[in-house]
């Protein structure tokens, strides 16, 4: 039994499927993403303006079905990039964040790139060192995985940026239209793990959500018990069995954690503070992607080191790791 908001009882029908209430009312629970994300079919009623025809070809068309708001604009944007790469279909999604820029060359060949503000619901990134483009690249496959084509993310966009955790969502749920089936998170971090010094990268096991935000709307009951995917890490291990792994924790930003925040995050269980990553990897899961996540740490968080915290710091950190990290993650994504 599953309790609904005001104190209304929704009894299970199934469990990664829609949730009935016993006075007609309709939540939903998502499990993990064995298959695409489960929507409710019944018919919802519409004004007869508030869909296009051509949204209602694009909508039947993606993979990403159902009314959830943000939804049909990822379906117009994956419909963009598909007319302007020409590929129907992109299998993995890798949003780049502080320092690993220089993967997208790693990965494979790009055969196209679009920029992000030519795409509905996206806007040029604000922030210094992300790269305003989406690339279309045709993966090496010189692993153990399944070559195809990937979309490459060259920037995300932040809470801070708009205050829109449906903002936030847009990438990863573009991706999800456009056929992926798993989204790489990328980010630069702050470490409380004083042997994690600046320039380790760090397999993401779990998150703190503490922006106080949500991407999903209404009653979207999703499980995250094992959104960082066990698998994905496993194979990343078998790249490099030194890799270590650890909770990130997402403050709302822009300014840089306080010491006291610090301490609170790491008494929690936070080994790492950023500005990104758990609002994507929520949404990400929502939409039925298996997510990975990879941290690069560039510095020591607020109240470690002594000395004051800066963007040009986290910005030469990852430029200094950039050869030895993007190699890693290529490395990785050539066995997915």
């Amino acid at each position: 039994m599953v309790r609904e908001g005001r104190g209304r009882e929704c009894r299970a029908v199934e469990v990664t499927g829609t949730i009935l209430s016993h006075r007609g009312h309709v939540c939903r629970i998502h499990g993990a993403p064995k298959l695409r994300h489960v929507t409710d079919t019944s018919p919802t009623p519409t004004s007869p303006s508030s869909q296009t025809p051509q949204d209602s070809q694009v909508s039947q068309d993606s993979p990403l079905t159902g009314d959830h708001p943000g939804f049909a604009e990822a379906r117009q944007a994956a419909a963009a990039i598909a007319e302007a790469t020409g590929v129907a279909r992109h299998r993995i999604a890798v949003v780049l964040g502080s320092g690993w820029g220089g993967a997208a060359e790693l990965i494979g060949e790009t055969t196209h790139t679009v920029s992000t503000a030519d795409l509905p619901g996206f806007a040029a990134p604000s922030v210094p060192g992300h790269n305003p483009t989406v690339r279309s690249v045709r993966l090496r496959g010189d692993g153990a995985g399944h070559g195809g084509q990937a979309l490459v993310f060259g920037s995300r966009t932040h809470y801070y940026e708009h205050r829109d955790a449906g903002a936030v969502a847009h990438t990863v749920r573009t991706a999800a239209a456009a056929g992926a089936e798993t989204v790489v998170l990328t980010n630069g971090c702050g470490s409380l793990v004083p042997e994690w010094g600046p320039g380790t990268p760090v397999l993401v096991a779990d998150h703190l959500n503490l922006t106080g935000a949500t991407p999903l709307v209404g009653a979207e009951f999703v499980d995250l018990t094992d959104l960082y995917s066990p698998r994905i890490r496993a194979i990343a291990r078998e790249v490099d069995s030194s890799l270590p792994e650890g909770v990130y924790a997402q403050f709302p930003g822009p300014q840089y954690e306080t010491p006291a925040e610090v301490r609170y995050a790491k008494a929690i269980g936070g080994d790492l503070v950023g500005m990104s990553t758990a609002l994507d990897a929520i949404a990400a899961r929502h939409a039925g992607l298996e997510v990975f996540g990879m941290s690069l740490v560039t510095n020591a968080a607020a109240g470690f080191s002594g000395q004051p915290l800066s963007h040009d710091e986290v910005v030469q950190a990852g430029r200094d790791a950039g050869p030895r990290i993007s190699a890693l993650l290529a490395g990785i994504i050539d066995r997915l």
